[in-house]
């Protein structure tokens, strides 16, 4: 199955997405629906785990958005196990330096290349009828990093020209902390590291991608040249939208 995402990142195509925390089938419907690029799933920082992610995927399946999910680490038992059950996208959560940056590489592909775990049917192969499956595995699958550390972001150049990785994404919320500011991504200190950081990823070939929590933060971060960017949470949106009805009904 052909990764339309991957497709469009080497294209250099904005891919706009919506992050999913909410750990629902009806919920992964609706946003995989919704026009986006693409939605993530988020077993990071959710409850969700490896059998709760494949009815996600599933759902997701009816819509056009491509799926992501980001692992709950960057390990290769988890990445095997999410491969196999059909993500063709991952996120790869704190990774540090290049040696972590290829491990990643390494735990989505199949050996020669990698030291990814062979498996007959899996809902990757569609359960062993694609004969294709492990030949041409490892040019769907579009592996992405995460950096979101100031430690990380030292050493971002390294980490962007690591071969096989399709992009490199900034997580505002953990880089604001680790540069002391806790609960302030909007921090300008951190806002120009973000803006720094778009050009080192590009200038590696790779596309940047970010998070943002806002229509405003995220068009900021498309004129900052970030190829794909989240543009909000599912369960942030819910609860600014059922806060906003509870203080109109109650002012």
């Amino acid at each position: 199955m052909n990764n339309e995402f991957k497709a469009a990142l080497w294209e250099g195509r904005t891919q706009l997405g919506i992050w999913s925390s909410l750990c629902s089938p009806l919920v992964a419907e609706m946003l995989a629906q919704s026009g986006f690029d693409w939605v993530l799933f988020d077993a990071e920082h959710s409850p969700v785990e490896i059998a709760g992610l494949l009815p996600l995927l599933q759902a997701a399946g009816n819509g056009s958005a491509t799926a992501v999910v980001r692992p709950s680490w960057n390990d290769p038992v988890l990445i095997k196990r999410t491969l196999d059950i059909g993500a063709q996208t991952l996120l790869l959560p704190f990774v540090q330096d290049a040696a972590e940056a290829r491990a990643a590489v390494a735990s989505a592909r199949y050996p020669t290349k990698g030291k990814r775990g062979v498996a007959g049917a899996t809902r990757a192969s569609r359960y062993g009828r694609d004969g294709n499956y492990h030949v041409n595995a490892s040019d769907e699958i579009c592996t992405l990093v995460q950096v979101e550390t100031l430690e990380a972001l030292s050493r971002l150049d390294e980490i962007s020209e690591v071969d096989g990785i399709d992009g490199v994404f900034i997580g505002p919320s953990d880089l604001s902390a680790s540069m002391g500011h806790l609960g302030q991504p909007g921090a300008n200190e951190v806002q120009q590291q973000i803006r720094l950081a778009a050009n080192t990823i590009r200038a590696a070939g790779k596309a940047p991608g970010i998070l943002a929590t806002s229509a405003d933060d995220a068009k900021r971060y498309l004129d900052w040249g970030y190829l794909f960017v989240a543009c909000n949470v599912d369960l942030r949106l819910l609860v600014q939208s059922i806060d906003a009805l509870y203080t109109e009904m109650t002012s």
